[in-house]
């Protein structure tokens, strides 16, 4: 299987890839249109600051490749939220895929989300053998609603899309490489199952 993870320079890729690795797998880091179009599974990255992740994204012309992917597709935090239709943070038109605008979480609560959360509503093979209210790793001040997209929720001063999936593309908001066995488990679906 060739695995590929985009490579634009708004990515903890590194993590990633030793979680794959740990997992028996190999990825590739790439931001080379034609290998990302070839690959089996692609994952989306993301950990920083929407816009300039987005303007790096257009800046290689990865903006008009990635929504035209027919493989599946794994977006990671930030990369999931690029994957919506907007984002709060900068202003930041997405890419489209989700029907989703992200937005801010208020200010009754520390902003940003950092560390442990439960996931609820787990409606994916992307979740196969993951028990209801297991725990992840998340680190975030912005979020996507719920919406018909959502395949997980959680909670941090209201229900939000924990995971999003729509046809082939795949989002998590948390981290899977570093959500423990359960991310472990979240990741080899991705790579398995899906």
């Amino acid at each position: 299987m060739k695995l590929v993870i985009i490579d634009y320079g708004a990515g903890n890729i590194q993590s990633i890839k030793f979680a794959i690795q740990r997992l028996g797998f190999e990825a590739v880091l790439s931001h080379d249109a034609e290998e990302i179009r070839q690959a089996d599974k692609v994952i989306f990255p993301g950990v920083g600051e929407a816009s300039s992740a987005m303007a790096k994204l257009r800046d290689t012309g990865l903006d008009k490749l990635i929504p035209t992917l027919k493989q599946p597709v794994l977006g990671i935090c930030l990369g999931m939220q690029l994957m919506c239709s907007s984002s709060e943070e900068g202003n930041t038109t997405g890419l489209g895929i989700f029907d989703l605008d992200v937005v801010k979480f208020p200010n009754s609560v520390k902003v940003p989300q950092i560390g442990w959360n439960q996931i609820t509503e787990l409606q994916s093979d992307l979740f196969k053998g993951v028990p209801e209210r297991s725990y992840i790793y998340l680190v975030h001040s912005f979020y996507a609603p719920k919406g018909e997209d959502t395949i997980a929720e959680s909670d941090y001063a209201l229900p939000y899309s924990a995971a999003l999936q729509k046809d082939n593309f795949y989002g998590v908001q948390f981290h899977p490489e570093k959500s423990s066995e359960v991310g472990s488990t979240i990741l080899e679906n991705f790579l398995t199952v899906i």
